[in-house]
């Protein structure tokens, strides 16, 4: 592949560094605390308003599903607005909704296409991923949801969790086992769930480094059987490729970047024990270097692993790369800039003296969930093991 943008790449970047810096609110700089705190929320949705009246939230996507004139079918343009978010720490929900269109587009019947794919541009609804269980999280095909059909429906039983339904989700797609007599890779399928729907209670799980997660309970919940996405019991395998489009974004590399040029600028004032800047040690720029080093590795790969996607290429194997890859390239970070400010981590995000409005503390607690959510890095190099390099399972 050619790593240089095209010329039309290039323009677009412009562009849309350009017009999400003129729709940011007022003062904008960045997010401070929880990113899904009602605050919060209600920022992102009026952002989402907008990028929706633009034409941007399906980049990439065919013009006749409602992806945006002029850059048809190019899922470049997806990764290059993803990237300009993250590195200007724009306030867009991550409600999975694009991923979960690109699935439609492959795997939905046209049914499906019609209904749901244009309003997924328009933003009408947010969605919630109903994938992880009290009891199924790295292991997930041992989930124990069950949809079992009557009639024309599907009456779903069970409970999923860590999930962003909380924040008021309107939809969620939910792995759910419509087969006990199969193996267990089998017998799973996908679904589409009004979070509407009778017998739906979504409740609250607070996480260590502040914020939440959802946990919903599904008590003989209907669900159309027209919102069966793919065939019955091969569900896993579009659940899969949904995943894989998740792991193999940039926008994490940018994130990384955004971060690190910050401590790079405050790592230039803050003294150090010698009381000159803590950025003149050559050890800390030594762990600046070394971090500015793997976050390029980390972009590139996204690049990668989006052309390969583009092509038609199954890139589970490079997904997974990028996924662990960008784990532990934010843990690092973070880490690099908590030894950066000292004690000063221990003030709360509003004092005046707290470095950075207290992001750093703020993310060095968040990102130990990235090794988890999103399939844990262990399940991760299990999959570059036994399909990137040909490893026998243990």
């Amino acid at each position: 592949m050619d790593f240089q943008f095209t010329p039309e790449q290039a323009a677009f970047r412009e562009e849309a560094a350009r017009w999400i810096k003129e729709n940011l609110p007022p003062g904008w700089e960045g997010q401070e605390g929880d990113p899904e705190s009602p605050e919060n929320i209600q920022v992102a949705r009026e952002f989402r308003k907008r990028l929706a009246a633009k034409g941007w939230l399906a980049l990439g996507w065919p013009k006749e599903y409602g992806g945006s004139t002029g850059r048809n079918a190019d899922p470049m343009a997806q990764v290059v607005f993803d990237e300009v978010c993250a590195s200007l720490d724009a306030p867009v929900l991550d409600d999975s909704s694009q991923p979960l269109g690109e699935t439609l587009i492959t795997y939905g019947t046209e049914q499906q296409k019609s209904v749901w794919l244009k309003g997924i541009a328009e933003g009408r609804w947010l969605w919630a991923q109903l994938y992880s269980e009290p009891g199924a999280g790295s292991d997930l095909a041992s989930l124990q949801t069950t949809a079992v059909e009557e009639g024309d429906e599907f009456v779903i039983n069970g409970s999923k969790t860590w999930n962003s339904a909380y924040i008021g989700a309107d939809m969620g797609f939910l792995l759910a086992r419509t087969s006990t007599d199969t193996p267990r890779h089998r017998g799973i399928s996908l679904l589409l769930v009004d979070l509407k729907s009778p017998g739906i209670q979504v409740s609250k799980l607070p996480l260590m480094g502040g914020g939440h997660r959802g946990l919903v309970y599904l008590d003989n919940v209907r669900v159309p059987k027209a919102n069966l996405v793919g065939e019955r019991d091969r569900g896993w395998s579009i659940a899969l490729a949904l995943l894989d489009r998740e792991r193999s974004s940039v926008a994490q590399a940018a994130r990384c970047q955004r971060l690190l040029e910050r401590l790079i600028a405050l790592g230039k004032e803050v003294p150090g024990p010698d009381g000159r800047p803590v950025a003149s040690n050559p050890v800390m720029r030594h762990r600046l270097a070394q971090a500015a080093t793997e976050v390029e590795i980390l972009r590139v790969l996204g690049y990668q692993v989006t052309w390969m996607q583009g092509q038609g290429y199954i890139a589970t194997n490079e997904a997974s790369i990028c996924k662990v890859l960008g784990a532990e390239v934010l843990q690092k970070v973070a880490l690099i800039g908590m030894q950066m400010i000292g004690l000063y981590q221990n003030l709360d995000a509003k004092e005046r003296w707290a470095p950075l409005r207290g992001q750093v503390a703020s993310l060095y607690w968040s990102a130990f969930t990235e090794s988890v959510s999103g399939g844990t890095s262990e399940i991760n190099r299990n999959i570059i093991a036994t399909r990137g390099l040909g490893l026998p399972r243990g």
